[in-house]
């Protein structure tokens, strides 16, 4: 058969999809070896035939599997009535969707977007709206160190990850940032000049790291003291990924922010952002201030609609799961030395080592499991919301081939004696 371009492309052959990617694709990524084809329940395929146990699912996105029969249903059934029409006009899915947005998250009004970074664009401007109509000097944004929020550069700008700002400095101006659960630093870098604060509740890229509770309350409280806006970025610890809806429901009691961002998992594969605000934030931007060509479209409005029908359901299981999870994990942790913690918040799930993550992550590709490396030391797990204890199991399986293949890669480390407690 031939691809768009007039190239021939035999069923299967990977080789000619890595030498197209390699001349007409924007190298920016470094991409495993593989090539996707299709998807069923917690596994793909790749396009030789190979399956693979999904447990990062396109890094949170897919949160029911693969081919979900009930989301394949409505996808076909909407693409056949309308897929896009612009935000001149209503659709019949956006107010709903907003609806029961602010059923479950405790705030009021929606923006909608396409992608997590664009959802933090939208609070970041909400913030500087709101600190412009009290004083020209109040404009500071107080983030977190090891923070990640994006890569648009005002959302680069907010993330405290400097391996990600480097290349593209000088940034929005007016961003602090500030140690997690440092109470002392928090307290000091906030003040009248303070127009927003933003916190990642259970912090994803920089090695699935949760705030302390009195940290998030602290954060609340000099929010209300200097009349800033409080923004949680929920894009990858939020819409059930910890078995809550949000992550800051955990904490008891409830600390609401004035925004909350999320996106990855909100339609299952569709792109859609959300920025989801108060009446305080949501009144700082008015007609024209602020806007999206394809945000809030009829089709990824109404499967996320779907999905949240679905997730009400699984959040027990969500929560039930992690559990095991965690049990599993920690039986490692008391066989291998190198494995330094485990951290597991429902199905946000980080392995940290004390030695590169790379290789192993590799190893397990090759064992047909898919997950992923942050922070170079963080295996990281994002599995889908359906999967079971059978499904984590044979996970688990091949997690341990991987550290006995990583006991016998580090050994000329010189540290043998150190990896292995049995």
């Amino acid at each position: 058969m031939e691809n768009a371009t007039g190239v021939a492309v035999e069923k299967g052959s990977s080789e000619i999809i890595f030498d197209l990617e390699k001349q007409y694709v924007l190298q920016n990524y470094a991409r495993n070896p593989i090539v996707i084809r299709r998807g069923k329940g917690c596994y793909v395929f790749d396009a030789n035939g190979k399956r693979y146990l999904d447990f990062i699912t396109g890094i949170g996105v897919n949160a029911l599997g693969h081919a979900h029969p009930r989301l394949l249903k409505v996808l076909k059934e909407q693409a056949g009535l309308l897929i896009h029409c612009s935000n001149l006009y209503y659709n019949e899915y956006q107010g709903p969707l907003a609806k029961r947005l602010a059923e479950i998250s405790g705030l009021q009004r929606s923006f909608f977007c396409n992608s997590g970074a664009e959802a933090t664009e939208a609070g970041l401007k909400m913030i500087r709206a709101h600190g412009s109509k009290i004083s020209a000097e109040k404009f500071e944004i107080v983030s977190l160190d090891n923070s990640f929020h994006g890569r648009t550069l005002g959302s680069l700008s907010t993330t405290g990850q400097a391996k990600y700002r480097k290349d593209f400095e000088p940034l929005l101006p007016g961003v602090i940032f500030v140690p997690p659960n440092d109470l002392e630093a928090l307290d000091q870098a906030v003040g009248p000049r303070t127009a927003g604060i933003l916190l990642e509740g259970i912090q994803g890229e920089g090695g699935v790291y949760p705030l302390a509770a009195d940290y998030v309350r602290k954060a609340r409280e000099l929010a209300d003291r200097y009349d800033a806006l409080l923004l949680f970025d929920e894009v990858q610890c939020g819409v059930g990924r910890t078995g809550k809806y949000f992550s800051y429901q955990s904490l008891d009691p409830v600390v609401l922010p004035d925004i909350v961002t999320v996106a990855k998992p909100l339609a299952c594969g569709l792109p859609l952002g959300v920025a989801i605000a108060n009446e305080k934030a949501a009144s700082a931007i008015g007609p024209g201030m602020h806007g999206s060509t394809f945000g809030g479209g009829a089709l990824p409005c109404r499967v996320a609609l779907e999905f949240l029908d679905v997730l009400d359901s699984l959040l027990p299981s969500i929560h039930h799961h992690g559990g095991y999870f965690r049990l599993r994990l920690e039986e490692f942790a008391r066989r291998y030395r190198f494995i330094k913690e485990v951290r597991v918040h429902g199905l946000m799930i980080g392995l940290e080592l004390k030695i590169p993550g790379k290789t192993l992550v590799e190893e397990a590709m090759r064992l047909g499991l898919l997950i992923n490396c942050t922070h170079d030391t963080v295996l990281r797990f994002l599995p889908p919301y359906i999967v079971d204890e059978a499904t984590i199991d044979k996970g688990m399986n091949i997690i341990d081939r991987v550290l006995r293949k990583g006991r016998e890669i580090y050994v000329e480390t010189g540290l043998a004696d150190e990896l292995v407690k049995d």
